[in-house]
């Protein structure tokens, strides 16, 4: 495997099939979704056997390639993973093939310039993840935000164009001051050694004096604080979620968030480390910020993807959280919620658009009783809510604890602020579920059987209809038709995962160990 490009491989797979796209006019919507579901798969294949071939127990980049780009620039193409990138590369290519059904029927306008975005912004998020030269890196970095800015803007809802120009803004300037921050580290570098690099490796090893320190470490973190997004750097996100397509929601939710928490990893941590320590009490303050913020705004949403956006601000709290405790247990709390946070969220988000396409409104009082009509989606729909709000057994509690056990144990106050938030975050999340699949319906009669109907006739009180939301068949969730085929493909997988990091944690840690304690031998706090 060493001796194949397999990172290359993955990469570019989506990029041939959107290219493809791109020289044939003429495809039919059909060829194109054939074509684009093949690009996504041939890169989700390649990324299994990537990881079948991973070796554990290896500290340092693996499947590494490299070829000299512009040498007198000390640019390179470097490529490589570890422990820490792995995951996330399989994550990308699972969640954009299940994007590619999951628009199958949902796109029915410009389908093959639909696909051509959502295949260049799988190569630009693959492109993050494996670049190990900073050049490399910033290029992919901004490769994915015109397809994304396009997804929002071209296939979104009504204030499509509105989200798509804020989100590009947003990004655009994290982008411009992470540039300012590798320039000044490649300067930084040469001063010191002569030597010509954007190499991320190399230049970790470079001695950088503590005020440097300071101000290139918040070039970078401003850049993937927006990416995350940290409060307050957040209001991008509940616009471009509520505006973009399901696939583009699954997408932003699900991979780009993560870039932000990959890229304090990759370079603030290793780059930075005298910087790391003097900002993390200030970072682990704004993250605690984040995680009730987002709680507290999530529990008075109407709107299920702005309450499910919402949701993402407070979780993502918890990786930076991790990070910043710098310690063992939450560096694995900030990765194992990432993945968890890519699977659950991700599957929300679908959820969601199943609703959407069926009631064509996303109004929490618009459904009820979807147990009823749409037992499947109800199952589904509980599932993913339980791990989203930490319950044992599922792979959001594993993340939490180790972020919140990794806080407590870096600053007492901050793990126990963070456990008292987790109580909101089972308060919006069950909310929403009692909202969406145990209540009645807007308009529904009164259940005969209800053990409180009868109670309430016996007691003098007249029944009363369920719901307080618009009636009318166009959004009576007892006309709802349950998950399809497809619907149910893109939520399987989704759902095995789920249990298997709740069950079996250490089988996605074991991954990571040896690319965390490399990461924490720099602070001298290797162990669990």
């Amino acid at each position: 495997m060493e001796q194949i490009p397999i990172l290359s491989l993955i990469t570019y797979a989506p990029l041939a099939s959107a290219i493809t796209l791109f020289l044939w006019p003429s495809a039919s919507d059909r060829a194109a979704r054939w074509v684009a579901l093949l690009g996504t798969g041939a890169a989700f294949a390649l990324s299994l056997a990537m990881l079948a071939a991973f070796d554990r127990s290896v500290t340092g980049m693996q499947f590494i390639e490299f070829i000299d780009w512009l040498p007198e620039l000390g640019i390179a193409y470097r490529l490589g993973i570890d422990g820490i990138s792995a995951p996330l590369v399989v994550l990308t290519t699972l969640l954009s093939l299940i994007s590619v059904v999951a628009s199958w029927d949902p796109i029915q306008r410009r389908v093959r310039e639909y696909y051509i975005a959502l295949l260049l912004l799988e190569t630009g998020m693959l492109g993050v993840f494996v670049s190990l030269d900073l050049f490399l890196f910033y290029v992919f970095w901004e490769v994915m935000l015109i397809p994304m800015a396009l997804i929002i803007g071209i296939w979104g809802s009504a204030n499509r164009v509105y989200a798509a120009v804020k989100f590009f803004l947003y990004t655009l300037a994290g982008s411009l001051l992470m540039l300012v921050g590798i320039v000044a580290v490649y300067q930084a570098y040469f001063q010191q050694t002569g030597v010509r690099t954007l190499d991320v490796l190399e230049l970790a090893q470079g001695s950088y004096v503590p005020e440097f320190q300071m101000w290139a470490f918040a070039a970078f973190f401003l850049a993937f604080a927006i990416k995350i997004p940290m409060w307050p750097f957040h209001t991008w996100l509940p616009d471009a979620h509520v505006e973009a397509p399901t696939a583009g929601s699954v997408l932003l939710a699900g991979v780009l968030l993560k870039m932000g928490g990959y890229g304090l990893l990759r370079f603030n941590l290793p780059l930075f480390p005298d910087a790391t320590q003097s900002w993390a009490p200030l970072i682990v303050v704004l993250s605690l910020i984040a995680i009730a913020y987002g709680a507290l705004v999530a529990l008075v949403q109407t709107d299920l993807k702005k309450l499910v956006a919402y949701s993402s601000v407070s979780h993502m709290g918890f990786v930076t959280l991790g990070i910043f405790a710098l310690n063992a247990q939450g560096l694995y709390g900030a990765m194992v919620v990432m993945v968890s946070h890519g699977l659950v969220t991700g599957a929300l988000f679908l959820l969601v658009g199943t609703l959407y396409e069926r009631a064509h409104t996303r109004e929490l009082a618009a459904f009820g009783g979807l147990h009823r009509s749409m037992p499947i989606a109800a199952a589904f729909w509980g599932l993913f809510t339980f791990a989203s709000l930490g319950l044992p057994g599922l792979s959001g509690f594993v993340g939490e604890f180790l972020a919140i056990l990794g806080g407590f144990r870096a600053y007492w106050w901050a793990g126990v602020i963070a456990l008292l938030v987790v109580i909101l975050s089972a308060w919006y999340m069950l909310w929403m579920l009692q909202r969406i699949v145990m209540v009645r319906a807007p308009g529904e009669p009164p259940d005969p059987d209800d053990p409180e109907l009868r109670l309430a006739v016996e007691a003098g009180v007249p029944p009363v209809a369920g719901g307080a939301g618009p009636t009318g068949p166009e959004v009576d969730p007892r006309r709802f038709a349950d998950l399809n085929w497809k619907e149910v493909a893109t939520l399987v997988p989704l759902a095995m995962l789920t249990i298997w990091i709740g069950v079996a944690p250490g089988s996605l840690m074991g991954m990571m160990r040896p690319a965390i304690e490399a990461a924490l031998a720099t602070f001298g706090r290797i162990g669990i």
